[in-house]
């Protein structure tokens, strides 16, 4: 690559030396989307996680504290898949769903839109109104509020007040 200038620098001695500056090569663009990268990825796999039951407070659960909880509610929920019960929806799941309808509602309402513009208006309504209904569809999935398979819900629920927990919920 070749230097965009060079700039003279002064020694004590009063001797020119020239310092090549280069413009950017693109490695800041790289390295900004390899950490974008890992942030979606942390992101991904904390959207994988399933229903948690939600615990009111009570004498028992201000004993335990909040880690000894944790592991009573973890105790139970490998329980439960130990006796092949799934925890039922996650994030991500709801996502996909959520993304997959979108992108099928809005590729249609927008080619629905476009028609008057003829096929070049059905093909870019399609394809905004796809683009937009998957963005759209993927944050309303996750945001979904998540609901554990009933049998699974009922063995870890009966795990935990067996153990001095009341739930109040999922969340």
């Amino acid at each position: 690559m070749k230097p965009d200038r060079a700039l003279p620098r002064w020694r004590k001695s009063s001797f020119p030396v020239t310092v090549t500056v280069r413009r950017g090569d693109g490695r800041e663009f790289v390295h900004l989307f390899i950490k974008f990268l890992r942030v979606a990825a942390i992101l991904s796999l904390v959207a994988c996680t399933g229903p948690n039951p939600l615990l009111r407070s009570n004498a028992h659960l201000q004993l335990q504290g909040p880690e000894a909880t944790q592991d009573d509610v973890n105790a139970c929920q490998k329980k439960a898949e130990a006796a092949g019960l799934k925890p039922g929806t996650s994030r991500s799941a709801n996502a996909a769903a959520g993304g997959s309808l979108g992108l099928i509602g809005g590729a249609a309402v927008g080619a629905a839109g476009g028609i008057i513009g003829g096929a070049t208006g059905v093909a870019i309504g399609a394809a905004v109104g796809g683009g937009l209904g998957l963005i759209i569809g993927l944050a309303g999935g996750a945001y979904k509020p998540l609901e554990p398979d009933s049998l699974y819900a009922d063995v870890v629920v009966r795990c935990l007040i067996e153990k001095g927990y009341e739930v109040s919920g999922w969340q």
